[in-house]
């Protein structure tokens, strides 16, 4: 019994315990950082304000923005922190707020991803039926069902996993609170609870991965069928990097929670957590402001005046 205590802070991942490497770290998690902010903020900003980009794609796009602008902030600053502080702490109540804000942050970016490829399937595939299909109720009933998903989904694994008692320790292996690294600190089974969870939603996750591609398989059949080459090329710039980046995030992800625990660390759970924690928030808008000529007129405006 004296094992299971109530943990008070717990202790999360150092990417090096070398002082130059430290600072590397917050040099290289700042850039990546600002780019992302810079990133997001151009592309909310540009749809709110240039009134040509009121259309259902681009109010996706900037939920997604905005998504994606809070979910980096939940993990990167904290991080940064700790590699400029020289420290690897967290607080219990920080760790809890974590573990919700970015569980939250992932499911609705997550359901948004989802909707756009919904989105382009209509606007490629059945453009006829797209205005009565997509239009503002429609858009805002999806919008709101992906946030309040998200509350549902978030509310449930951050209640499960904090209702545990920590007895393997405080020590976190991932450079921010992750549900199955925590997990492994858990006593006995009391963890299963939220194993069963996890399954569930990988599932779902899974279910919405093939359907985003089943999608994506119609929109490419069909745009072959196109013989106009320039609508061809503009909707394969669209929808391929797209899909690039949802698989990337869904395989990850997926990764990251399905796999067996391990009681040793593997660099792999690192760069993991990396690649579906840091990398999408960043690639969305450069993949959006760079692919899509609406967008780098409305910035090319925005910035020019």
């Amino acid at each position: 019994m004296s094992n299971q205590t109530t943990e008070t802070e717990f202790l999360l991942l150092s990417f090096s315990q070398a002082r130059e490497l430290q600072i590397l770290h917050f040099v290289v998690f700042l850039v990546i950082f600002l780019a992302a902010l810079m990133g997001n903020l151009l592309i909310i900003t540009a749809v709110t304000l240039d009134h040509h980009l009121h259309t259902p794609m681009y109010f996706f796009l900037m939920n997604l923005s905005i998504i994606d602008l809070r979910s980096i902030s939940v993990t990167v600053p904290k991080s940064m922190a700790n590699s400029l502080l020289n420290t690897r702490s967290i607080s219990y109540s920080g760790c809890v707020a974590q573990v919700f804000l970015f569980i939250f942050f992932t499911a609705v970016d997550f359901a948004f991803l989802t909707i756009m490829a919904y989105d382009r399937y209509i606007a490629i595939c059945k453009p006829l039926h797209y205005e009565s299909l997509m239009n503002r109720r429609a858009c805002i009933e999806m919008a709101a069902s992906a946030w309040i998903s998200g509350i549902f989904c978030s509310a449930l694994h951050t209640g499960n996993t904090f209702a545990l008692t920590f007895c393997g320790g405080n020590m976190v292996d991932q450079f921010f609170c992750e549900i199955p690294q925590l997990l492994k600190l858990a006593c006995s089974d009391s963890y299963l609870n939220e194993v069963g969870v996890i399954a569930f939603f990988a599932c779902l996750t899974i279910s919405c991965f093939v359907l985003i591609i089943v999608l994506y398989v119609q929109i490419f059949t069909t745009v072959l069928r196109i013989p106009s080459e320039r609508c061809g090329h503009k909707a394969f710039s669209t929808c391929l990097p797209h899909l690039i980046v949802v698989s990337l995030f869904v395989c990850t992800g997926i990764f990251a929670y399905v796999k067996p625990p391990s009681s040793c660390l593997s660099g792999l759970d690192l760069v993991v957590g990396v690649l579906y924690s840091v990398v999408p928030p960043i690639m969305n808008p450069i993949i959006y402001s760079m692919r899509i000529k609406e967008i780098k007129g409305a910035l090319r405006k925005l910035i020019l005046g």
